[in-house]
């Protein structure tokens, strides 16, 4: 098993800026990428940006030139730096892990956090 911990969220201004964390644990083989979806209310859950095991990164348009993802120096650890924060930036944030193999299984399998929040007001 595998378990997904973020941290980070919390409430800023607009035009502020927000890091948020994740770190999977647990007995991992290997993760084929982790990224970070939102879910604003009433809406669908959307990507927000995924890095690969490779460096290879995708971004939901609405968040280029504003968000970046980013591996930590720890194994299985994925950072979000946002920038310049908008009132429809807010949401929960969801860390996710795509392609996680765990010792036990050796099968693959995709992981959720438990979600943080993220509120852009003034």
């Amino acid at each position: 098993q595998a378990q997904l911990v973020e941290s980070g969220g919390g409430t800023v201004q607009p035009g502020g800026s927000l890091r948020l964390s994740c770190a999977a644990s647990g007995s991992i083989f290997s993760i084929y990428a982790m990224g970070w979806y939102r879910q604003a209310p009433g809406k669908q859950r959307e990507l927000v940006a995924t890095i690969t095991s490779g460096g290879i990164t995708n971004y939901a348009d609405s968040v280029k030139g504003r968000f970046t993802i980013s591996r930590g120096n720890a194994q299985y650890t994925v950072a979000l730096q946002m920038s310049n924060l908008q009132p429809e930036d807010t949401a929960v944030y969801y860390c996710n892990a795509e392609g996680v193999v765990t010792t036990t299984t050796m099968m693959a399998r995709p992981y959720w956090g438990q979600g943080t929040q993220v509120t852009v007001a003034s």
